[in-house]
């Protein structure tokens, strides 16, 4: 979401390598009211059956990637574009234009105090500006890899290769103003966010206040 008009509305950059826990984080924000726009979701709405992006995707990609149903294998689709780099940025100049305009409508339609946008390649494309603030979810690389084997029954080099086809951790740290460690249980996770969502209920407020 780099420099789209937001509207005035306070949003914060929510973000965190694959398998850290950032859907859970952003569950829970929109449990407290926030309006929540994950872009996983809105990718997956721009290229459902007889749209113009997935009708791009797969001619770029090979008509296999097309299942039966109209649908697009996107687990095919990931497999081989985390294994080529230059694939993946291909695929990404694809779908960045309709997830960004698709994005700046849910935006302005948006009803809580402040919005949160879940997205997972913040760091990845350097898109820090934007945002009001920057929430990044971490956890030990370790734990990532744990996590993925036993969420998608990954194997270790498709486990490998998704996680060096993101960002360092180092580098998602580096463009965080604040760091929400996930390595414990769900309930001090919960507890973790009730304190920032008061905290960015504040900020948002105190914004809006300075824009009037």
């Amino acid at each position: 979401m780099s420099g789209e008009d937001t509207g005035r509305r306070w949003v914060l950059g929510l973000t965190g390598g694959i398998a850290s826990g950032k859907s859970t984080v952003g569950a829970e924000f929109a449990r407290l009211g926030a309006t929540v726009i994950d872009l996983d979701v809105v990718s997956r709405q721009e290229v459902e059956p007889g749209s113009p992006l997935l009708e791009r995707i797969v001619s770029r990609f090979g008509a296999e990637l097309r299942r039966r149903d109209g649908s697009l294998d996107r687990r095919a689709l990931r497999s081989r574009v985390f294994a080529d780099a230059a694939l993946r940025r291909e695929l990404e100049a694809l779908t960045h234009p309709a997830i960004v305009q698709r994005t700046r409508e849910l935006i302005a339609a948006a009803t809580g105090p402040y919005v949160v946008v879940q997205n997972p390649l913040l760091a990845e494309n350097k898109a820090r500006v934007g945002y009001d603030r920057v929430l990044v979810v971490d956890c030990p690389v370790e734990t990532q890899r744990q996590r993925l084997a036993a969420r998608d029954g990954s194997e270790p080099r498709e486990v490998a290769a998704m996680l060096a086809a993101q960002a360092s951790r180092e580098a998602r740290l580096a463009v965080a103003d604040d760091v929400l460690v996930n390595d414990g249980t769900l309930e001090q996770l919960r507890a973790s966010v009730a304190a920032l969502h008061r905290r960015y209920l504040g900020l948002a407020a105190s914004s809006s206040t300075i824009a009037r």
